[in-house]
C-alpha cells in the first residue's frame, strides 16, 4: 500500500478483491469504494452476484436492491470453479489489498480460498469475512440473512409496544450494521499493517454486530436483572417523558412528530409546558423528574397531543426544536429522497446506469474534507473485466480472449 498524494482519495491505491453478495457484504464493500479504494467484484460468468436477480422488478436488468450496494465499483467475472479460473484468483489475491467475502459458511474453503491460502500466496492482504454466528460456536454452520441477525442479536426482542410481539426494526442493521462494522475492522487493519508489514483476518458476525447496537438493552438489564422489555417509543432505561410520535395534522400515515425530553434535567420539559400552553404545569409534583412523567405518560401524551394535531409535522418540529425541545417530523424516504438540502449535501446521490438510466439513491454516510469520490451507478456484470485484468495483472489481448474462449471470464 502506498501512502495518497496530495489530493488523492483517502484509500487511493488501496485494491478491493470484492467476493461479496446481498446486503452484508456489499454493503462493507461500498464503504471502501465511497473512500476511494479500488473495488473490484469478482462474480461468477453468465449469473453474477446472486444480489443482481433478488427482488428483480424488470427482467433482464440488474434489482433495485443491486444497484442501491455496489456504487463505485467495478466488476469482473471468473469461474473458480474450474483451474484456468482459480489459477486468475491467485493472481489477483497476490495483486490485492484487501479480500472480503461473506458466502454461506465453508463455501469460500471449497472454492479453495480460505484464509490461510490467501494469506499463504499474500501475507499482506487483509482477509475480511461476514457470517451470520461466530466461526467456533455452535451455529457457525447456519445461514444468516438481516431478519435473522437481528432475531439472533437481540434487535427484535426490544423492539415493539409493550406486551406486543418482538418485531423487526425496519433498518437492516443486520446487515449494513455488520456490513459497517466489518470496514472499520479493514481500515484498523490496514493501518496496522503500514506498522508491521503483515496483513491478518478480520471476522464479523452478524449477531455479535447487532448486540453491539443494543447496548442501551444492556443497560436496563444491568438496571433491573431482568431481560430488557419493549417500551414501544419510548426509552429502553424507560425513565423519561415524553418520548413519543404524536399525531400533527394532515391525517397521513407519517404525519407525526417525535418529541423528547432529556433524562438528565427538567429543562427540556419546562420549556415544552410553555410553548403547548401548560405553563401552570411547571412545577407540579406529579411531573417533577423525569421518572415521575414516565409514569403519567398517558396524561402527558394526552396533553401534547392536542396541541401537535393543530399543526402540521414541520411546523411543529421547527417550532420545538427552535426553543431548544428535542424533536423531528416523522420523515418517511419519499420525502427524504426528495429533500434539496439532502440531495445538495450528498445524503442522496443520482447516478447514470447504462440500464436503469439516471436514479436517485443513499450516498456515502461519511464526509472527508480532503477525500471527493464522485459516485459512480452500480457496474453491469463484468463490466470492466478486460479493464481489471489488463491493470491488476497486466494480460494481453490475446490472453483475455483465450480467457473468454474457454468461459473462464
Amino acid at each position: 500500500m502506498s501512502l495518497p498524494e496530495v489530493g488523492a482519495t483517502a484509500l487511493q491505491g488501496i485494491r478491493v478483491l470484492d467476493l461479496t453478495q446481498f446486503e452484508a457484504g456489499p454493503a462493507c464493500t461500498q464503504l471502501l469504494a465511497w473512500l476511494g479504494a479500488d473495488v473490484v467484484k469478482v462474480e461468477r460468468p453468465g449469473t453474477g452476484e446472486q444480489g443482481r436477480n433478488a427482488s428483480v422488478d424488470v427482467l433482464g436488468m440488474d434489482s433495485r436492491y443491486f444497484l442501491m450496494l455496489n456504487a463505485n465499483k467495478r466488476s469482473v467475472t471468473l469461474d473458480l470453479s474450474c483451474e484456468a479460473g482459480a489459477g486468475l484468483m491467485r493472481r489477483l489475491v497476490g495483486s490485492a489489498d484487501v479480500m472480503v467475502e461473506n458466502f454461506a459458511p465453508g463455501t469460500i474453503d471449497r472454492l479453495g480460498f480460505g484464509y490461510e491460502v490467501a494469506q499463504a500466496i499474500n501475507p499482506r492482504i487483509v482477509y475480511a469475512q461476514l457470517k451470520g454466528f461466530g466461526a467456533d460456536g455452535p451455529y457457525a454452520d447456519l445461514l444468516a440473512f438481516d431478519p435473522i441477525a437481528q432475531a439472533a442479536g437481540g434487535a427484535v426482542s426490544v423492539t415493539g409496544e409493550p406486551n406486543g410481539r418482538p418485531l423487526k426494526p425496519g433498518p437492516t442493521i443486520g446487515d449494513s450494521g455488520a456490513g459497517l462494522s466489518c470496514a472499520i475492522g479493514i481500515l484498523a487493519a490496514l493501518y496496522q499493517r503500514e506498522a508491521t508489514g503483515h496483513g491478518q483476518r478480520v471476522e464479523v458476525a452478524m449477531q455479535d454486530a447487532v448486540i453491539n447496537l443494543c447496548r442501551i438493552a444492556y443497560a436496563r438489564q444491568a438496571m433491573t436483572g431482568r431481560a430488557a422489555e419493549r417500551y414501544g417509543n419510548s426509552s429502553q432505561l424507560g425513565s423519561t417523558g415524553p418520548s413519543e410520535v404524536y399525531p400533527c395534522m394532515g391525517g397521513g400515515p407519517n404525519d407525526y412528530c417525535y418529541v423528547y425530553t432529556t433524562r438528565a434535567n427538567n429543562r427540556h420539559w419546562e420549556k415544552l409546558l410553555e410553548i403547548i400552553g401548560h405553563p401552570e404545569l411547571v412545577g407540579e409534583p406529579t411531573f417533577s423528574s423525569p421518572e415521575s412523567r414516565f409514569e403519567h405518560r398517558d396524561t402527558i401524551d394526552a396533553l401534547i397531543t392536542a396541541w401537535t394535531i393543530t399543526r402540521p409535522k414541520l411546523e411543529v418540529m421547527d417550532i420545538l426544536g427552535r426553543a431548544g425541545v428535542p424533536a423531528s417530523a416523522v420523515f418517511d424516504t419519499l420525502e427524504l429522497s426528495a429533500d434539496p438540502y439532502l440531495r445538495k449535501r450528498g445524503t442522496f446521490i443520482e447516478v447514470d446506469h447504462p440500464q436503469r438510466g439516471q436514479f436517485v439513491m443513499p450516498g456515502s454516510p461519511v464526509r472527508l474534507s480532503n477525500s471527493d469520490v464522485a459516485p459512480v451507478a452500480a457496474p453491469l456484470l463484468g463490466q470492466h473485466t478486460a479493464e481489471v485484468y489488463r491493470e491488476w495483472l497486466g494480460l494481453s489481448d490475446t490472453e483475455l480472449a483465450q480467457a473468454k474462449r474457454d468461459g473462464v471470464t
